[in-house]
């Protein structure tokens, strides 16, 4: 059984000592349930209107509800707090070694909170946990400074392949590449993820300003971001001076597997995916462009406050002049550029393809030892829209095909 170790008294003892303590005291040893402590309590709240309003209209504090009081008892089992009109709020045990470390900054009148895991223990007393008030109550204080979009000085402590680690009010949260500012963000030439992990290690120990944009105590995730309203307003207004159709001459900033980076201007730089590159197949980006060189790209998308921009389509269409070459059931030449899983690409001339399906052969390993890369066979177009840029090739030439068929029949 737990007992106060501030008090020794038994009820008589306490109550010729309560006489002589603040009326703080005398509300706390009520939970006692001695009469005689009754009656000195309600001689001190007689005629105190306020307290017995209080009283009256207060709701009992319920488990898991966060409640408040100054603390008047601290000794090396247990700490106490006033609850008043409730009574005695007690952390002992478990909750005592979890929170020593809470518990060693506090000083008697100290206003504390905690968290009510049990409303009367069989002492009577109310039992709290200081810990999971503190969980509480940080969670509760990044939901609002979420929702304040409150700035924090935080120091990088970690860098792995996605971001950066670094904690806040003892909570460790997680900042992604993708919300890094761009004089952070790690362009590297050849996306490397070695090479970007190089990168983003370099901000180890450094301080960034950053916001909260995720906090969520289930799940304890913690998420942080470099870009702050204003500049994002600002790039707003920025995004403001393009539109679809601009042409610009600006210079390459970063290549990846996907597309090349352009920079606009300071703080803002446009993609240019691996599709909008050229007419012709293009598989690797690297292979055409370079850090620091410079090219000409039309805005052909504003959206989601990002630009994608086009190499190709400031170029002449190939499309618009196969239009008036080919037509279905020609025969054509091509060369054997790509496979995927739908058969061969065959280009038949300078950014213009056509797909060679698998299902004519049978199976993948057919078609590949039939056609080869790089080499040149003839075929017939079974499917043309130059608008939509797709056409399908059957491979041999049909009519030779169809009159050798005829001459077998005639044998």
């Amino acid at each position: 059984m737990i007992k106060d170790k501030n008090s020794s008294e038994d009820p008589k003892e306490a109550d010729k000592a309560s006489k002589e303590q603040p009326a703080i005291e005398n509300q706390i040893r009520l939970v006692e349930g001695s009469k005689d402590q009754k009656q000195i309590y309600n001689k001190e709240k007689k005629g105190g209107v306020m307290t017995e309003l209080i009283e009256e209209t207060s709701t009992p504090p319920k488990e898991d509800d966060i409640v408040e009081g100054p603390v008047i008892s601290i000794d090396t089992h247990a700490v106490y707090i006033d609850l008043a009109p409730f009574g005695t709020g007690i952390i002992y045990g478990r909750e005592l070694m979890h929170a020593r470390d809470i518990i060693r900054r506090i000083n008697l009148g100290d206003t504390v909170s905690g968290k009510v895991i049990e409303t009367k223990n069989e002492d009577g007393y109310v039992e709290v946990s200081l810990k999971e008030a503190r969980q509480v109550i940080i969670w509760t204080e990044a939901e609002e400074a979420l929702l304040n979009k409150t700035p924090f000085d935080l120091t990088v402590e970690e860098a792995n392949k996605g971001g950066l680690i670094m904690t806040w009010q003892g909570i460790q949260g997680f900042l992604p590449a993708s919300q890094l500012n761009p004089e952070h963000y790690p362009n590297v030439e050849d996306g490397d993820k070695d090479r970007i992990l190089e990168e983003l290690r370099r901000l180890v120990g450094e301080k960034l300003t950053v916001y909260i944009i995720t906090a969520s105590a289930p799940e304890g995730k913690l998420i942080f971001s470099e870009k702050s309203d204003e500049k994002e307003k600002d790039k707003v207004n920025v995004l403001e001076k393009y539109s679809v159709g601009d042409e610009l001459e600006r210079e390459v900033t970063g290549i990846v597997d996907f597309g090349v980076f352009v920079k606009l201007e300071e703080g803002l730089e446009g993609l240019v995916h691996i599709s909008e590159l050229d007419w012709g197949l293009v598989e690797n980006p690297r292979d055409l462009f370079s850090v620091g060189m410079k090219v000409k790209v039309k805005v052909i998308e504003i959206k989601d406050e990002r630009i994608s921009l086009s190499i190709k389509a400031l170029k002449t269409n190939p499309w618009n002049e196969a239009a008036k070459k080919y037509e279905k059931g020609k025969q054509v030449e091509g060369v054997i550029i790509k496979f995927n899983k739908h058969g061969a690409l065959a280009s038949i001339e300078e950014g213009v393809a056509g797909l060679v399906h698998v299902s004519e052969f049978g199976n993948d390993e057919k078609l590949r030892e039939t056609l080869e890369l790089g080499k040149t066979y003839p075929f017939t177009i079974t499917y043309f829209d130059p608008e939509e840029q797709k056409m399908t090739l059957s491979y041999g030439n049909s009519k030779k095909d169809e009159n050798e068929g005829r001459s077998k029949e005639d044998e």
